[in-house]
């Protein structure tokens, strides 16, 4: 399911924002309102089944099934490729590399399918114990990945500078460019910092948190920090300095006549177009 910056655009800023008017978050038929196990039902279906109309609020539990379901398979697809790159790296087991005739990494396919069947974890009478600890290794995974990206970014702008390549050899850019990348690491930093200070002083309560609270809601961070040191004391190896990134090999061969004529066709658009086209 492929989409496009308009139909982000378009679903979670304004979809959100239109749904967050119709539908009080105090709402007890909410889904996550008071039990997060316990049944409940979302607010896009609340909107338009307030709104009276009839078998609407059933045909958008088929989108949100869809929706649900296309970010399953985006997940299955990312973490597969990433298991494969971690063992083509040393990191993973061997087997993980192997890709088949049709160019999948099927064995690392299969793990994380595997791994689906956690969710049936929640029919178990323990099931909500043990999902919020399986949330609480995944929950801060978004930081790391966003603040991971961002630092890969500013690092690789710099490796490419350092090794005498101007910004015109790049057929794609961050819109923002490295300073994008600056304020997106800084934000993340600043979660991750609030994210901490609330672990040991929950909000609302007096005193310092629990052991149990605190790594439910920070553990993520020691499982990352063990990981890397797993794999430094694995490889040996840690950062890459500038100076030794190599930039050039594995480059792909790009059409460059249709992409300066791409260039030249942008310059020459009014500035109100120019912005419109960084969005849509």
């Amino acid at each position: 399911m492929c989409v496009t910056k308009t139909d982000a655009t378009s679903f979670y800023i304004l979809g959100l924002f239109f749904v967050g008017l119709l539908v009080s978050s105090t709402d007890t038929r909410l889904l996550n309102a008071e039990n997060p196990y316990a049944d409940g039902t979302s607010p896009f279906v609340l909107a338009v089944k307030d709104a009276g109309l009839k078998g609407y609020d059933s045909f958008m539990n088929v989108v949100i099934l869809v929706s649900v379901i296309s970010i399953g398979v985006s997940c299955i697809y990312g973490g597969s490729r990433t298991l494969t790159a971690l063992s083509q790296q040393g990191y993973a087991p061997k087997c993980f590399s192997y890709i088949d005739r049709s160019g999948r990494p099927l064995f690392s396919v299969i793990l994380c399918l595997a791994f689906g069947g956690l969710a049936y974890i929640t029919l178990a009478s323990s099931g909500g114990l043990v999902f919020d600890w399986l949330l609480a290794l995944s929950g801060l995974a978004a930081l790391f990945t966003w603040g991971s990206i961002c630092l890969a970014h500013i690092r690789f702008r710099a490796a490419w500078k350092y090794h005498g390549h101007t910004l015109d050899e790049l057929p794609f850019q961050a819109i923002f460019g490295v300073t994008g990348s600056w304020i997106g690491l800084v934000l993340v930093v600043v979660c991750m910092v609030a994210q901490l200070v609330t672990a040991i002083l929950p909000p609302g309560k007096s005193g310092y948190a629990t052991a149990d609270y605190f790594f439910k809601q920070y553990l993520a961070l020691p499982v990352v920090l063990f990981f890397w040191a797993i794999g430094y004391l694995w490889k040996r190896k840690g950062p890459i300095k500038i100076s030794e990134m190599d930039v050039d090999s594995g480059r792909r061969e790009h059409d460059w006549e249709a992409i300066n004529a791409y260039r030249a066709k942008y310059n020459a658009m009014p500035a109100w177009k120019k912005a419109l086209s960084k969005i849509f």
